[in-house]
């Protein structure tokens, strides 16, 4: 079945629970787990020349938050996947696209599995936020397990 799966969080609590049913799962089947959070550049988040300085932050700024952040987020997935057992090891990337950054990863560590949460928007808030997870199905080369997060257990 699967060895290695991927599951990627952005910090949020719906990320959360993906990931600990990723977790659980990754335990269920005897696999190891990949966590994973792709934060985009900061020309991504700057829009058009000037704005940086509107908001008075650097690179070097953006840079040292987005890795702080990212060590804080992939940590709750690694205390889990320890907590539970499961082998597991960490990484962060960064891709102007998060779902090719993704599936990228999931490339390069071998895995053979992406464990990935969805908030299950449909019709016109899924046409204008855009969908990560549509993005990863259409991109992945190995198997995607798409796991419908429950929002009322985040309220």
């Amino acid at each position: 079945m699967f060895k290695k799966i991927l599951i990627p969080t952005d910090g949020s609590a719906l990320s959360a629970q993906a990931a600990n049913k990723g977790v659980c799962f990754a335990k269920q089947i005897g696999a190891e787990v990949v966590a994973l959070h792709v934060t985009q550049p900061f020309a991504a988040t700057v829009g058009f020349d000037g704005m940086a300085a509107a908001y008075a932050i650097t690179d070097e700024d953006y840079e040292k938050t987005a890795s702080e952040q990212a060590n804080k987020y992939l940590k709750a997935v690694l205390d889990r996947a320890e907590t539970a057992g499961v082998p597991v090891t960490s990484r962060s990337v960064s891709n102007f696209n998060v779902a090719d950054g993704l599936v990228k990863a999931a490339e390069e560590e071998g895995c053979d599995l992406i464990f990935i949460g969805s908030h299950g928007r449909s019709g016109l808030s899924r046409l204008l936020l855009g969908s990560v997870t549509a993005k990863v199905l259409n991109m992945a080369r190995c198997a995607v397990l798409v796991y419908r997060v429950n929002q009322q257990e985040n309220d």
